[in-house]
């Protein structure tokens, strides 16, 4: 169950937007824009957890406030993000599935109708060392959650991986890989009341 814990809190995305940027530093409002035109998108990850072991499966995003992530064997985990709420679910484990609200994970931050990068101390560290654009950003009401460290390419805007840095202490990455972006993804793969029967 930490697997999964440590997941909700470290997945990630790799889309491509209508945003062409020259091969510089990207500004927080280029890289707002940018999460803001995503609106659904669903693709492959793989995670690099905390104590060194690999997971990978399918994620589904539907912005504002929903996102699934199915792992594959032998994690066969599943983890469901909706209607402000977190849902982890661990058919191996004979414990009930874990929850918790989403504003408690720094992945809220992306995951809001509105994500602007701008506000007074959300962004912690904005770097770029020649290649990518990095950026790390906590809930500036909760720093406690932790932060999200994003790393995004340009020309045009890309989010390549990012890392969860937890409340815990904890380090997870996640390396994205191709993202089929827009489309319509049926709001039941979000169902948090019974995230069982949508695997």
């Amino acid at each position: 169950m930490r697997k999964l814990t440590s997941a909700i809190l470290a997945i990630g995305l790799a889309v491509t937007t209508p945003f062409a940027a020259a091969a510089q530093q990207l500004s927080l409002n280029e890289i707002s824009g940018y999460l803001n035109t995503l609106r659904t998108a669903k693709g492959d990850f793989t995670q690099i957890n905390d104590d060194g072991s690999i997971s990978t499966g399918t994620i589904y995003i539907k912005r504002p406030g929903k996102v699934r992530f199915e792992y594959n064997a032998p994690d066969s985990g599943l983890v469901v993000a909706g209607a402000n709420t977190v849902v982890i679910y661990d058919k191996k484990s004979n414990q009930p599935a874990e929850t918790y609200p989403l504003s408690r994970t720094p992945l809220s931050i992306i995951l809001a109708d509105n994500v602007n990068l701008g506000r007074a101390k959300m962004v912690t560290g904005h770097s770029y060392d020649g290649t990518a654009t990095t950026v790390t950003a906590q809930d500036p009401a909760n720093p406690q959650y932790g932060n999200i460290q994003m790393k995004f390419t340009g020309n045009p805007v890309q989010l390549r991986q990012w890392i969860i840095n937890d409340g815990n202490g904890s380090a997870t990455t996640v390396v994205l890989g191709d993202m089929q972006v827009g489309g319509n993804i049926p709001n039941s793969l979000f169902d948090t009341a019974a995230p069982r029967n949508n695997r």
